[in-house]
């Protein structure tokens, strides 16, 4: 069951690195083409722009995802290697607590966003899901698509706290436990 649930994180991490990468790439491919197309061939297309920040922000919602499973988030390192391993171990559990409840609360309030969401991009068309396949739609893209990413990564920072927080109690009382300051070698896994 736990060499299952190893399994399945490295598989996310994998995944949710991939999607980052592609996201990554993207950005550059459309600010290159952008540019190109406005300074060479003086004819810049208008949605350049806004794809270049949609995949900025997808990017940065899934990164968070990674970052809060891999602990490389904002954290006191020095002051935890100050600290005794049980109160190091507290004040982290604490933390990944807090990560957990912002998981929620971007869940909560990320669908009541995209629900209520209104607008659409009018330089963008889109595809949907209609009569069991995908059909082009030229009425232009809803922003609540910009936006969904929102519960998603809520969703994803939510379970990568709680893998963290239950990671680090097993290593607590397997006595492998080691203070984030020192989870270098974690990432290498």
């Amino acid at each position: 069951m736990f060499s299952a649930a190893v399994f399945i994180d490295r598989m996310v991490r994998h995944i949710l690195t991939a999607f980052c990468a592609i996201f990554l790439f993207l950005m550059v491919a459309f600010t290159v083409y952008s540019v190109v197309m406005r300074y060479v061939f003086l004819n810049p297309p208008v949605w350049g722009d806004l794809l270049t920040v949609l995949s900025n922000i997808w990017l940065v919602f899934l990164a968070l995802a990674l970052t809060v499973r891999d602990r490389d988030h904002i954290a006191l390192d020095l002051v935890y290697t100050w600290l005794p391993t049980k109160a190091a171990f507290a004040v982290q559990q604490f933390w990944s607590l807090v990560i957990f409840g912002l998981g929620l609360i971007m869940i909560i309030y990320g669908i009541e966003a995209v629900q209520t969401m209104g607008g659409k991009y009018w330089e963008m068309w889109y595809f949907a899901w209609e009569d069991g396949g995908f059909v082009f739609k030229p009425n232009y893209m809803p922003k609540k698509y910009a936006i969904a990413i929102v519960p998603i990564s809520g969703f994803l920072v939510s379970i990568a706290a709680l893998a963290s927080i239950i990671e680090d109690t097993v290593k607590l009382k397997a006595g492998t436990y080691k203070q984030a300051g020192d989870l270098d070698e974690h990432i290498a896994q």
